[in-house]
């Protein structure tokens, strides 16, 4: 196969998944290694794909983000067991935040029958919940965004700027080795930061599908976070940067 027939083909492959990795470069059409950061880096340069540390990324899946109904429905199973993973780092007695988003809303149901526990948050989805628990719930404020269903913007950031928490629990869009954490949006960013700073103990949750598909904003490090919750391990060469900044990987169990 000629270079510019296989570049078309691998752009039509990054239409139909968003990403591409340079294994599956190699595999499917039988390039070495070098090959493959050729073709990713050429395509990158004619500003067709975004280049990522393992591959390639479709610009509009950096750029664009599902409907929180959406999200919530995919991977319902492995992100209720996340969200139990999570909660045994969380301390029984004390006050945390729990981000926006599907993944950190199975962490809050975990967690919300802890009587002594005090749960800041900026989702509109775990306030919905509030009732249903022992746990004492503390909205944010600030302005719904309707894709995510969370509190962002001036109001809440101003709030936080008052609070000091135990843990924080954070969301992403989307990961990459080495820049570190992702998210869509610049006010979400901003929330996330912000919760961040205020926190001793700092944990990040999300699906391994989140893995190489940074998306625009990063709002934080690997550096951090004290520890990643997530259900399958990133490639080792990948997970070096983490174990560099010190981030422990907790990873869901096989059985």
């Amino acid at each position: 196969m000629l270079t510019e027939q296989r570049r078309r083909s691998i752009l039509r492959l990054l239409a139909d998944q968003n990403t591409v990795r340079l294994e599956e470069i190699c595999a499917r059409f039988g390039v070495s290694a070098a090959t493959a950061r050729r073709d990713a880096e050429a395509i990158a340069r004619s500003a067709l794909a975004h280049r990522t540390r393992g591959g390639l990324l479709a610009l509009d899946a950096a750029m664009t983000e599902p409907a929180y109904s959406r999200k919530a429905a995919a991977a319902a199973g492995t992100k209720s067991r996340l969200g139990q993973r999570v909660a045994e780092l969380l301390p029984e007695d004390g006050s945390i935040f729990i981000d926006g988003g599907s993944t950190c809303l199975e962490v809050a149901r975990a967690v919300l029958d802890r009587p002594q526990l005090r749960v800041y948050t900026n989702s509109v989805t775990l306030l919905q919940l509030a009732t249903e628990g022992r746990a004492n719930v503390y909205s944010i404020g600030g302005e719904v965004r309707s894709v995510s269903l969370a509190l962002v913007g001036a109001f809440a950031l101003s709030w936080l700027e008052r609070l000091r928490f135990d843990a924080a629990v954070i969301g992403a869009s989307g990961l990459d080795a080495e820049q570190g954490a992702t998210t869509t949006e610049l006010a979400e960013a901003a929330i996330k930061a912000e919760a961040l700073k205020r926190a001793r103990l700092r944990i990040l949750v999300a699906h391994s599908e989140k893995w190489s598909r940074p998306a625009a904003l990063r709002f934080a490090p690997w550096s951090a976070f004290h520890h990643f919750v997530t259900d399958r391990a990133p490639p080792r060469s990948d997970a070096a940067p983490l174990s560099a900044a010190g981030v422990e990987i907790h990873l869901l169990s096989s059985s």
